[in-house]
Order: C-alpha cells, then structure tokens, then sequence
C-alpha cells in the first residue's frame, strides 16, 4: 500500500475511534438530562410550538448516537398536537466534530397526532408568528411511526376521520426554505403507510396500506388499499399543489363487496344479500368543502348480478301495485343509490328500513347504475334493475354541493321502455318529499300478463321510452 493511502487510512481509522471514545465518553460520564431544557427550548424555537419533554432522557450508541426522548409533548396555544410515549433521534457523529448536530433519522412510539382545522381554515399547528417566519429547510433521511393514532378534525365540514394503530416510513424528506405558508408544494419523500383501521363515524375502512410518493408540491399516492364493506378495494389518489387551489383525481375500484356488509355500516340488519362491483374515477379542486363538492366530476358505477332481497316479494308487490297504499317504488331506488352514494343519501330518507317487508324474497338478475358527474351533481346515464318479471329504471340526479334530489324518478316499465307508472323524490337529503305514483296505465291482472308477455298497454304502441340502457327485460 503507498504510503498517502496508508496515512489516510490511518487517520480515518483514528477519527473513527475518536468518535467511538467520545460515544463511550458520553455514556459513562455524561448526564444528559442536564440538557433537557435547553433542549426543550432549541425544539420549541425549531417547530414554532411548546415543545415538552416529560421523562428522562437517553443516550445510546447504536450505530451513532440515540437520543431517546420519553413523554414527548407538541402543544400550540395551549393545545395538544402531537403526544407520544418515546420517540428517538439518531445523530451523525462526524459532524458532532464541528459542534453541529445533524438529526438523521426520528423514530416515535405510540404518538397520537390530532390535525384540526378551524372555521377560518387556519390549522391548529400555525400560529401568526409561525406565518410570519421564514421556514428553515429541512432534510431527515428517515421518519418512523410505530403504533400511531391520526386524527384529522375539519371545522368547516363538521367530520373527523381517524387511523388507529398505523406504522408510517418515511425516507428521503426534504422541505425547501420559504415562507410559513405553503409547505406542500416544497416538499419531497417517499413513504409507506399501513392502519388497521380508518374512518368517521358513519363509515369504517380495515386494512388500510398505501404507498406514496411527493415532489415539487405533487402528492402521488398509489397503491391504495383497504377493506371496505367486506371487500378489499384498490385505487391511487394524484394531488396537486402547485397552483392557487388544489386538484385531486382519485380511482378507486372495488369489486365483489358483499351487500349485506353495506347494509351493516348503515346500522341496520341486512336486507339483501349478494355481491356488487363498485367504480369511480373522479376529479375535484378547490380550498373549501363546498368548492371541493362544486367541481367534483368524473363517473361512477356500481353494477350487480343474482342479488337476493329478503322478506319482500318485488314481483308479487308489483303485480298489485295499484291497488297497494303501502309500496313505493323509491324504496326499490336505493339499490341505485347503494353502495358509498347511498351513504350520504340514506341519513335523510332510511331506505333499508324501507326495505324489510312481511315476507318472501326477490332476486334481482341485473342491476346497473352508471352515473356522470359534473361540477357536483351526479346525472343517472344507465340505473335499472330487472327482476324475474318486472323492470324498474331511474332518471334523475344527485346534487352533492347542495345535498339535494334533482328530480329522481324511479319508474316501472314495459319491453319496450315506456313507463308504466312512476314516483319522484325530491328535496334535500335530510328532508326528501316522496310524491303519490303517477300512472300512465292501468295495472290490471290482465295488463300484467301482457307486460310478461312483452306487449305495450298503449294505444299504437307509441309511448315516451323512458329507458333505453343495457338492462334488458325479462325473457
């Protein structure tokens, strides 16, 4: 070996152990919980908010420096942010040699982190200093989350979304210098997320994993998965940050949900049973609630095959429907409306209820529900069902924004697509008006034949259709 190359060597291995000795040094010899409130302080200055640190510090070597910090407290106004049972930071040891501390990697236990967003918009980990203060860059090679709790409560919406029991890693975080404002569109990592459960109060998701990935202030996260309604759904959310209010695009399938299980979520027995398929491709942009739900556009759908409905006899009901006072035709609608729709349309009108009859029971061969959304209200392009006899379609559509009915009519009709007789909703969700059947012919025994048989019950055979979509009539 030449002799530069030795002495390089020699004094690499020499500043190593140096390093090591002063590890070993700290150790032994060194009380660092003398250093707690200065620590506290440098923290606090650092994050913009009360930093605390309830237990005892530790010092380890493994490899590098640990510094492990227990009962850990982020308050801002006096508000509890983050709390956890420990949390650790490795520190490189080269650059400790010129009096720098240099924080490589965090890992906490069991913290809870709750995110609140008032009725002015304002998170509860700002403040009007921390807006006025130039952001420092940040870089940390890894941040580890073991056994989390995330809650995020929105004022202007009223909801709170929570995650129980998540493992987050997170490599490569970096976050340009700038203002307090806008962190999103400077930041940069990679990450995996995994909860075993996530949700509100009306609607829960197990199993939840996701991958992400961000740059330059678009947020990619793709695959995301869970357990939904007793099935596994997957999709990928795209958010964009980089102009003056976000865009989100989401996909999202998920195929063969029992719909017994969705019918559980919405706090009552199951009424039917079977397997649905479930799509959405969907865009939406805005700072508020009502901006997000004023663009939301795409497509929705939600289709099935074989469902079972318990204790009602849809083709006997029918068959006597003229002379029935206590059937409606909107109670059959929700199908069309099931699945993650019928979640926010059912608190107002319970249409499961509505759906146990005194006995009997139904299949259902087909059913489509294809819907186009644009700028917050979903239009019906193909919804209908076609039981053993009988062929019920929907018109109509579902405005999000205002959280109303637009003219929804459920309709049963013939062969040919005309409809027989037909019921509208209307109103707000929490409020819907369910008007008296119209009828456009007399549902004699005699005139239910002739629809088995495929003939029209109109004079010529001429009739407004009603329906011409992919779910064809009963043979």
């Amino acid at each position: 070996m030449a002799k530069p190359s030795k002495i390089i060597l020699m004094t690499g291995g020499g500043l190593v152990g140096l390093l090591l000795l002063g590890a070993a040094a700290l150790l032994l010899f060194v009380d660092v919980n003398t250093y707690k409130p200065r620590l506290e302080r440098a923290a606090s200055a650092a994050l913009g908010m009360e930093v605390a640190i309830g237990g005892r510090l530790g010092l380890r070597f493994s490899p590098g420096l640990v510094v492990t910090l227990r009962e850990l407290h982020l308050r801002q106004g006096g508000a509890e942010i983050v709390t956890a049972e420990e949390a650790s930071l490795g520190i490189a040891l080269l650059p400790l040699l010129q009096r720098e501390v240099r924080v490589r990697s965090i890992t906490v236990r069991h913290p809870r982190i709750t995110l609140e967003r008032n009725r002015t918009g304002q998170f509860n980990f700002t403040s009007a200093a921390a807006v006025q203060r130039k952001r420092p860059a940040l870089e940390l090679a890894r941040l580890a989350l073991k056994g989390a709790t995330l809650v995020y409560a929105d004022g202007l919406s009223g909801t709170e979304l929570e995650a129980r029991d998540c493992d987050l890693e997170l490599h490569h975080l970096r976050l340009a210098a700038g203002g307090g404002g806008g962190p999103l569109q400077s930041v940069s990592f990679t990450a995996k997320l995994a909860c075993k459960s996530f949700g509100d109060a009306d609607l829960s998701a197990t199993a939840l994993g996701l991958a992400a990935a961000a740059k330059t202030g678009v947020i990619e996260l793709q695959p995301v998965a869970m357990t939904l309604f007793g099935a596994r759904g997957t999709g990928r959310l795209h958010a964009d940050f980089t102009g003056e209010s976000p865009h989100y695009s989401l996909d999202y399938q998920l195929p063969q949900f029992p719909i017994g299980e969705f019918f559980q979520t919405l706090g009552t027995a199951p009424v039917a049973s079977g397997t649905m398929d479930f799509t959405a491709q969907l865009s939406l942009h805005g700072k508020s609630r009502q901006e997000l739900r004023r663009s939301l556009a795409g497509e929705i759908s939600l289709r099935g095959r074989n469902i079972i409905l318990k204790n009602r006899d849809l083709d006997a009901e029918l068959d006597r429907f003229e002379s029935s006072q206590s059937f409606n035709l909107v109670d059959v609608g929700a199908f069309f409306i099931a699945g993650p729709l019928g979640v926010l349309v059912t608190k107002g009108y319970n249409f499961a209820s509505l759906l146990t009859g005194a006995g009997g029971s139904s299949e259902i061969r087909t059913l489509v529900s294809d819907w186009q959304v644009e700028q917050g209200v979903a239009q019906a392009r193909d919804a209908a069902l076609a039981t053993g006899e009988h062929r019920l379609a929907l018109q109509g559509g579902l405005d999000f924004a205002s959280e109303r009915f637009v003219d929804l009519t459920v309709a049963m009709i013939d062969a040919k697509g005309c409809a027989l007789v037909e019921q509208r909703i209307t109103g707000s969700f929490q409020q819907p008006v369910v008007e008296k059947p119209n009828f456009f012919a007399t549902l004699t025994g005699p005139a239910m034949q002739l629809i088995r048989q495929g003939l029209s019950l109109f004079p010529g055979g001429e009739c407004e259709v009603f329906y011409s979509g992919s779910v064809a009539p009963p043979p």
